[in-house]
């Protein structure tokens, strides 16, 4: 039975980016660009400056929701997954997750806007919202917000948190302590830790994921810097190979399902997540005066996951010399490369690292779930029946451990393939508001102004709970 789903899943997910997605992600990430006139790049500046801006009265800044985001975004899928795009896909993956990166920056940029736009008040006179918000205030469709929701959940704290478990434990294979039992102690010891966490409920999440994902982040990053200059002499070729290989199409159309574009969009995607429909929900949790402001926050978000620091596995792994193939792949790749230069320590590093990663990827998923699930629910879910998912929640990460590579990965791909399926449609029926937001947005700039936004100044006339 398990043989049969396996194989079932993997056949879906084949079709799925093969032909559908592929189309979809790259077409709906042009269409932006084109119509935003390139917003991902020339108010780049703009979105820095816009993150820290600082909020004293308690409420959630955009910097916490960029954290929470970036929590979900960068995780396992950052070091594993880049890995084995390179080992399955060969080197021209990386120049098609760049790809990704680039044109879903409009993507993330428009449904992080909406997010803002048609966002919730709470009891406590805080926001929240995302896909499922927006289908139903602008598109009247609660039947298709409710299978968004769905979907989310069985994505985040199915697919993904199974996953985010199943990769840490394969950092650890390479170690002589390692025996059958590790991936139930692993498992269970990373789903007391989750556990502990999310029973803190929401704001605990906020508070954890602020601190962990700069520090985390930045002292990646300077590993991967220090590599790439120990073997400076490597990258050029490296960047030469990345490119031809990236235009290799007759290896590409020879085997498509493992070709550098499949593997590049399908762990492009992974890791950054523009399109998808999951940052929208931290986006609309964030106080900010215009809708804009968080949409380029988010689209911020893509590139510090994808150019930033996908990129650093990327250089880090390829410069040291070591080949990749589908025998060495994962976790084991990247600790072999590290340990080329800086032997023992470099597999420790990246088993630290993946913990991090693992470990706010868990509970930023989770985050996200929970909003869905008042969205089904027509009002905030009880306290049992909170701890009820959350008792759920652990015990998928604890199942995670123990699956098989292929499974989680197909799993994870074809979960959030139906998301992006959902969403990229919408979002494109929805483009007219958020493009008129934006222009409205730069009005304000150009006068002089910080922008304040109001819903009547581009039309909506859905009733909105803030924006009056």
């Amino acid at each position: 039975m398990y043989q049969f789903f396996d194989t079932l899943i993997n056949n879906i997910s084949n079709i799925m980016y093969s032909y559908l997605l592929i189309i979809m992600l790259l077409a709906v990430g042009i269409y932006f660009t084109f119509r935003t006139k390139f917003v991902q790049l020339r108010l780049l500046k703009e979105s820095i400056k816009v993150v820290t801006e600082k909020k004293d009265d308690g409420s959630v800044s955009s910097f916490q929701a960029l954290m929470v985001s970036t929590a979900s975004r960068v995780g396992t899928g950052n070091i594993v997954g880049v890995a084995n795009a390179i080992a399955i896909g060969g080197y021209g993956a990386v120049f098609w997750m760049w790809i990704i990166a680039i044109v879903g920056g409009a993507s993330a940029f428009i449904e992080s806007t909406l997010a803002q736009i048609y966002k919730k008040r709470d009891n406590e006179g805080g926001s929240y919202g995302g896909p499922a918000y927006y289908i139903e205030a602008a598109l009247k469709s609660r039947w298709l917000g409710v299978i968004f929701a769905i979907s989310l959940i069985a994505t985040y704290a199915g697919g993904f948190n199974m996953l985010a478990s199943y990769n840490l434990v394969t950092s650890l294979s390479g170690y002589s302590f390692y025996s059958e039992s590790v991936p139930m102690i692993c498992g269970a010891i990373l789903a007391v830790l989750v556990g502990f966490c999310i029973f803190g409920g929401g704001k605990r999440i906020l508070k954890v994921t602020g601190v962990m994902v700069p520090v985390m982040g930045v002292i990646y990053i300077l590993m991967a810097l220090l590599t790439m200059i120990l073997n400076i002499g490597m990258l050029p070729e490296v960047i030469k190979n990345i490119f031809v290989a990236a235009f290799d199409f007759k290896a590409i159309f020879g085997g498509f399902a493992g070709s550098a574009i499949m593997q590049g969009i399908k762990r492009g995607l992974y890791s950054n997540e523009a399109g998808v429909g999951s940052a929208p929900n931290a986006a609309a949790a964030a106080d900010v005066s215009h809708p804009v402001k968080q949409g380029l926050v988010q689209m911020l978000s893509v590139f510090i996951d994808t150019i930033l620091i996908c990129t650093a596995t990327a250089m880090m792994c390829l410069s040291s010399g070591i080949v990749p193939s589908e025998e060495l792949s994962g976790a084991p790749f990247v600790q072999t490369a590290l340990a080329t230069k800086f032997g023992a320590f470099g597999p420790v590093f990246i088993t630290v690292c993946l913990l991090l990663f693992a470990f706010t990827t868990l509970i930023g998923n989770l985050y996200y779930c929970e909003g869905c699930l008042n969205y089904i629910a027509k009002r905030p879910v009880g306290k049992t029946g909170m701890n009820i998912f959350r008792v759920a929640a652990c015990l998928i990460v604890f199942v995670g451990a123990m699956l098989e590579f292929g499974f989680v990965w197909n799993l994870a791909d074809v979960l959030m393939g139906i998301m992006a399926i959902i969403n990229l449609p919408v979002i494109v029926l929805l483009s007219k508001p958020a493009i008129a937001c934006l222009n409205d947005y730069l009005k304000q700039k150009k006068e002089g102004k910080d922008p304040v936004f109001k819903a009547a100044d581009i039309g909506i006339k859905e009733e909105t709970d803030f924006w009056k």
